[in-house]
């Protein structure tokens, strides 16, 4: 059993971890867990710990979210209730660390894709880029892969007026 996430180098089932049974899990049993320091996730009622972030990592989430922040409320586009909110998000922004590329791509593209998230973008740091997925029907689409001075042709965040080499500042 990992004890600390920096053991971990992948996606890996928290099988130690007491509560329901795996494949049972939901948010309420989500919510319910004391902080241990580790970071978890639900996909399929499936408790699994994934590893924690790195310094870079980080600093990339934090420049998409003011770059976003930013022109959303510039913009007037901020649709969040005052205490919650409710139902799938219309964009979900997953920076890819190699450890899990792999499960971003297949894994969540598949569960976003089902519950209606009608814009995914996948963050690369290693190429440095970001691909612009976009639901059609119960699909995915690429718009691209975007780098450099290229704006993003977002649907959920039109006339974004960032360049991706922004983001990894």
């Amino acid at each position: 059993m990992p004890t600390t996430t920096n053991e971990l180098s992948v996606v890996t089932p928290a099988d130690w971890v007491s509560g329901p049974p795996q494949g049972s899990w939901t948010y309420e049993d989500y919510a319910a867990l004391p902080d241990d320091g580790n970071r978890y996730e639900i996909v399929n009622g499936v408790l699994i710990m994934t590893p924690a972030p790195s310094p870079e990592h980080q600093d990339i989430v934090g420049e998409i979210f003011s770059a976003l922040r930013t022109h959303i409320k510039l913009a007037g586009l901020d649709r969040v209730a005052e205490k919650k909110i409710i139902g799938a998000p219309d964009l979900v922004v997953e920076v890819a660390s190699p450890s899990t590329a792999a499960y971003d791509r297949l894994t969540k593209y598949e569960k976003y894709a089902h519950a209606g998230i009608r814009e995914y973008w996948l963050v690369k740091p290693t190429s440095r880029s970001v691909e612009v997925l976009v639901l059609e029907g119960r699909e995915y689409r690429s718009l691209g892969i975007f780098r450099g001075e290229q704006t993003l042709p977002s649907r959920i965040v039109p006339d974004l007026p960032v360049g991706v080499e922004r983001f990894f500042a």
